[in-house]
């Protein structure tokens, strides 16, 4: 699922303008509002299941909020949100858990906001694609989201999927050249598998 840029310059500037003055509860919520359904679509197909990918969103929401204080400029909020998205997934995948307010503490509600967001979520791509994609290891379907569903630069999924910060210029430099070198790669064992499916 391609998901067009329908986010207005406001907006841009708003979340950029809270992200500067660590308005942390209003980022969340704008943030949750504005990307909250293309990062769970994005976690489904990383996660591999709606109920993980679920829990991952709050998490990563939860995370977002509690970053503000370290958080640069050099990179747009939208690529920091598919990285913090990134960074839980694969927190996740080494060791599953459910996000949970502490006893005795009201949920903000940018939580409530994001659960809601991520019952009500559907996709309606064609079922042997979702299973061709879920044979890819979790990087593989994070790389082939990023790149065909959201059509982000090169320069920004090496952001996203670095693993160490990505302040680096040159790392990330270095990092797109070997994503776009394991894209191709990617897409050509997809197109066997595609024919093989019967989907080419």
């Amino acid at each position: 699922m391609r998901y067009h840029a329908t986010v207005t310059h406001g907006t841009e500037e708003r979340l950029s303008s809270l992200l500067r003055d660590h308005a942390r509860d209003e980022l969340a919520a704008l943030a949750v509002e504005t990307y909250g359904g293309e990062l769970y679509g994005f976690l489904v197909h990383v996660v591999g299941e709606p109920v993980g990918a679920a829990d991952v969103f709050v998490q990563m929401i939860e995370d977002l909020w509690r970053a503000l204080p370290g958080v640069g400029d050099d990179c747009s909020v939208r690529t920091w949100l598919y990285r913090l998205a990134y960074q839980a997934s694969m927190q996740h995948r080494c060791s599953p858990w459910s996000p949970t307010v502490p006893a005795g503490s009201p949920a903000p509600p940018w939580v409530a906001m994001a659960r809601t967001m991520t019952a009500s979520w559907r996709t309606d791509a064609d079922d042997r694609w979702v299973e061709l994609r879920r044979e890819l290891s979790p990087e593989d379907r994070a790389l082939l989201v990023l790149r065909v569903d959201r059509d982000l630069a090169w320069h920004d999924i090496a952001q996203v999927m670095q693993s160490e910060s990505p302040g680096d210029a040159d790392a990330v430099t270095r990092e797109a050249a070997h994503l776009r070198q394991r894209f191709g790669v990617l897409e050509d064992q997809l197109r066997v598998r595609a024919r093989a499916a019967g989907l080419r």
